[in-house]
């Protein structure tokens, strides 16, 4: 296991429940949450930076503050949330580092940065974390020893600067790459994007559900004692509910839920996003939180 420094600890803390099981709201897509808010007069194009702005706010103020912690970018939601008091003084803040898209190199993927992210700029930013998406193809480790050298040096960068680091790992479908043969081994990149994740020297871990509780099982040995949160992936609600108390019976710390939660719960309306969050967000976090909790009291 990698162990956590003082400041490392404090900030898990921070992002998790008083019953220790991290549970995180993911606000930092930017592109995906247009995308949502169906009723924009002009599409997902026409939405503005600062309707986008406007967007994360109402979703931290109506739901996020009701979280341990939520995710946000500095691209158009910080600092402002920050400056202007919406983030509540015990609402955990983790910040982005990762841009939207990627990049292909080999026809492997490849993340971005956001400009001038660093971990000092985290913390600038108010941030009590950070998170940062890498792609990875277990099965390709030698192509991918550059994701690998990149997790390990911002791993002690943010160490160094006192920045508890979440590595995001998500895996993918290679281009020739048959439906049928994806599926079949698509667990065991999940476990093998931990396995490699935690040899780089990462302390924390965002995955995808693994498909079962025994893929789950694997993903937490994988971990070797590195907590881990389940991403939601943009499933359903009720699946993602599923996926999450299977993966942390079997393991997980907890969740990271971003479009599960919200993603009918916005809209270009401000008032219409305080309704649809107060009446079907928040009860879905609630649901999650007291999942987590549960299954955790009776892993002890």
């Amino acid at each position: 296991m990698n162990e956590l420094t003082t400041l490392e600890r404090r900030a898990l803390a921070k992002i998790s429940t008083p019953a220790g099981g991290m549970l995180i709201v993911a606000a930092d897509q930017r592109n995906g949450m247009k995308a949502v808010m169906k009723d924009a007069p002009n599409g997902a194009e026409g939405i503005s930076r600062d309707e986008l702005a406007d967007a994360k706010s109402d979703l931290l103020k109506h739901l996020g503050n009701a979280a341990p912690a939520i995710l946000l970018d500095p691209s158009t939601a910080l600092p402002r949330v920050v400056d202007d008091g919406t983030l509540d003084s015990d609402t955990g803040l983790v910040v982005a580092m990762d841009e939207s898209g990627f990049a292909v190199e080999n026809g492997l993927k490849r993340t971005r940065y956001v400009e001038g992210m660093t971990p000092r700029k985290v913390r600038e930013l108010g941030g009590d974390a950070a998170k940062m998406l890498w792609y990875l193809r277990a099965d390709r480790r030698d192509d991918e020893k550059v994701v690998l050298d990149d997790i390990a040096r911002l791993t002690a960068e943010c160490e160094a600067e006192g920045v508890l680091l979440i590595v995001e790992i998500l895996t993918y479908q290679l281009e020739d790459e048959s439906d049928e043969d994806y599926a079949d081994v698509f667990p065991s990149l999940i476990s093998g994007a931990a396995e490699l994740s935690v040899a780089a020297g990462a302390k924390v871990l965002k995955l995808q559900y693994a498909g079962s509780a025994e893929a789950a099982a694997a993903v937490t040995e994988a971990a070797a004692g590195v907590p881990w949160a389940v991403l939601s992936a943009g499933v359903d609600h009720a699946t993602f509910v599923d996926q999450v108390r299977t993966a942390v019976v079997n393991g997980a710390r907890g969740a990271m839920a971003g479009r599960s939660l919200w993603k009918d719960s916005l809209s270009i309306s401000s008032e219409k996003r305080e309704e649809l969050l107060t009446t079907k967000a928040v009860p879905r976090l609630k649901e999650l939180a007291a999942i987590i909790d549960e299954v955790l009291a009776n892993r002890e």
